[in-house]
């Protein structure tokens, strides 16, 4: 008996000391997260938007159809989750996608969502209702869309005029959240309206940004977070030294270079950081359709006197990498192969050859060692613009190309490069989905608001619509890869690297996710919590 008594305590024991190491892990509801901002927004509308300066500060105050799941790190087509939809299926041969949607969603001004919100937000997008959007930098995404159907207050259609596979991908990503019908793209800039898991409180240019948690969110027991503030800090070393010393509990996330990684190490070992691709590619845009850079001779020889393995040794220590439009295996899942990346003209090892055609091709244009070709380099003024910027410079002085660094704010980049009002930028381009037709028709397609260099090859244009349609994606593979080889050969807008980038939290923030193939889709934080 008294064994029986032993065995029975000691099972008492055991499930109690469980119960607590379970309960001690368990999210605990509460708390502030303080995160610094590399710089301040143009506004609050993620429609409008191109950059994640607005993703990671409002995607949290929205809700999609379907979005990757936010906990993996790699955006995949199987990881698609509902969201605002409650399931979806493909009909009519793949040309209608069909959404049910949740019922009992409200907006944070308390209003019902319906079905008549998704259209409303997709008619918007696709430039065919009365309201517009002053940028629409993503209309692209939709051009295969016919219309947005609506049955009932709980089901909507996308009727396509053609498959397309990845408008599931597109419709996951943060840059796709549903906006409120009854609130104008004029307010959703100012005092954005959402379903999402937090409301938006204030946003004072410059200074801060600030989040109040959604008491009412659909998702029972979400989020665990009172809110979220963001601090406005443009100087990486400033916002550096405040993480260390405690005032935030988070960096911007994908901002923390590698030496200043190091820095935070030293200095607050204890802290979580993690190191992985964004999907950003860095590269140059030229404004194609104005001298000099109308001429193809000059464009190639800047692509030629490129050293990306100098870029990215200079900028990262060796933790980047050389690709073309598409991000590089494994992280990527369209890269080219390497062997062939090494076969177009300007990536193979041989810098000095490269560099030695260039000039061939500068003094056919015109210019040599008595005559050089001056030029403004016009880039963002945040660091992560700026610094490969003046390495850029540094490496024209080899072709005879005296560059000149032009720096605009944040606010003012994205419209001026759209006007086409430059002569030569140091850009970088996001791929807010791991997916060709994000890429290709967004940034390289006839017409496209993002496409700034003026590109436009109505033959490649026609491959870009095979490959979207191909289902097989080994065939798939194939086109995309010799899509890609053929956008680097006519110059279009030559990819400098791919970079590697870190984030940090402190030790006490649990429920954070950094995407190793998106810097636009993590940021919804109805997940993250703190355990202090």
């Amino acid at each position: 008996m008294r064994s029986v008594r032993a065995l029975a305590a000691t099972a008492v024991l055991s499930l109690l000391a469980f119960s607590t190491i379970a309960f001690a892990g368990a999210p605990k509801q509460g708390g502030i997260l303080r995160m610094y901002h590399r710089d301040s927004p143009g506004n609050a509308s993620i429609h409008e938007g191109a950059t994640y300066s607005l993703n990671v500060p409002f995607m949290p105050v929205f809700n999609n159809l379907v979005i990757y799941k936010q906990d993996e790190a790699q955006n995949r087509m199987d990881n698609i989750i509902p969201e605002l939809a409650e399931s979806w299926a493909w009909v009519n041969d793949n040309k209608t996608l069909t959404f049910k949607l949740r019922q009992g969603v409200k907006w944070h001004d308390g209003k019902p969502f319906t079905s008549a919100d998704v259209k409303c937000t997709f008619d918007m997008l696709m430039g065919k209702s009365q309201q517009k959007f002053r940028q629409n930098p993503r209309k692209t995404w939709y051009e295969q869309v016919n219309d947005i159907s609506t049955n009932g207050d709980f089901e909507v259609s996308f009727n396509l005029k053609r498959p397309q596979p990845s408008l599931l991908a597109l419709l996951a990503s943060g840059y796709t959240p549903v906006y409120p019908c009854h609130v104008s793209p004029g307010d959703m800039r100012t005092h954005p309206i959402g379903t999402g898991p937090f409301k938006f409180v204030e946003f004072k240019a410059n200074e801060s940004i600030k989040l109040t948690r959604n008491t009412d969110y659909w998702r029972e027991g979400r989020p665990y977070l009172d809110g979220i503030e963001f601090t406005i800090i443009p100087n990486r070393s400033t916002a550096i030294l405040a993480f260390v010393a405690g005032k935030f509990d988070m960096t911007f996330p994908t901002e923390v270079s590698i030496p200043l990684l190091k820095d935070v190490k030293s200095q607050a070992p204890n802290a979580v950081c993690v190191v992985e691709p964004n999907n950003v590619a860095t590269n140059i845009i030229v404004n194609s359709s104005a001298p000099p850079f109308d001429n193809i001779d000059i464009r190639r020889a800047m692509a030629l006197a490129l050293d990306r393995k100098a870029f990215i040794s200079i900028m990262f220590e060796g933790q980047g990498d050389v690709g073309g439009t598409m991000l590089p295996p494994p992280n990527g899942l369209w890269g080219m192969p390497k062997e062939m990346l090494e076969t177009i003209p300007g990536y193979g090892p041989d810098v000095n050859a490269n560099r030695e055609e260039a000039k061939k091709l500068m003094q056919k244009a015109g210019y040599g060692p008595d005559k050089h070709l001056a030029v403004k380099v016009s880039t963002r003024n945040i660091p992560v613009y700026r610094d490969p910027a003046v390495i850029l410079i540094d490496q024209l002085k080899s072709i005879y190309i005296d560059g000149e660094l032009d720096v605009v704010e944040t606010a003012n980049w994205f419209s001026k490069i759209a006007r086409k009002d430059y002569m030569l930028g140091l850009n970088l381009t996001g791929n807010a989905v791991d997916d060709p037709d994000q890429s290709f028709y967004e940034n390289y397609s006839c017409g496209s608001e993002r496409n700034y260099t003026n590109y436009c090859n109505k033959e490649i244009e026609k491959l870009f619509d095979v490959q979207s349609q191909e289902t097989d994606i080994a065939k798939r593979k194939k086109l995309v890869w010799d899509i890609d080889k053929k956008l680097q050969e006519d110059v279009a807008r030559p990819i400098i690297f791919h970079a590697r980038t870190g984030s940090c939290w402190q030790p006490y923030v649990k429920g954070v996710t950094i995407m190793s193939n998106s810097s636009y889709n993590g940021y919804r934080y109805e997940d993250v919590w703190m355990d202090k």
